[in-house]
């Protein structure tokens, strides 16, 4: 049974295609309070190639999403700056890695649109 308010539970009602829930890490016991979805299937196989080369480090990215998507840490979790970003985050996965995302506060939900080698400029949605 989860812990989480009623108002608060995820469920797959949200999910509009062609997004997919993001793959999870095996991670013991988080209070998932977002959902965490993949705008599409490439970026959902690119993540889950991320997982795959820094398991550890994704672990922290997807608990952290699911968790407190919008909490700064410096150098390494941030909202990208210009007009053409609004809304999108950065996450620092590596130092040669990045996911790139945008918290919906009203819904709960984080659309993770990029997932992979660190690029420039940063991608856009």
């Amino acid at each position: 049974m989860s812990d989480i308010p009623p108002d608060q539970e995820i469920s797959n009602d949200n999910l509009e295609p062609p997004e997919v829930k993001l793959t999870a890490p095996n991670v013991s016991e988080v209070n998932k309070t977002w959902l965490v979805v993949a705008k599409n299937r490439r970026i959902n196989k690119a993540w889950e190639a991320l997982m795959q080369r820094s398991p550890e480090n994704t672990k922290r990215c997807y608990e952290d999403l699911c968790t407190a998507p919008m909490t700064r840490k410096p150098k390494r979790v941030f909202p990208l700056k210009g007009k053409k970003y609004k809304g999108a985050w950065e996450y620092e996965v590596t130092s040669g890695d990045r996911v790139f995302y945008i918290p919906d506060e009203s819904q709960r939900k984080v659309l993770v649109y990029y997932a992979g080698e660190h690029i420039e400029p940063a991608p856009t949605s």
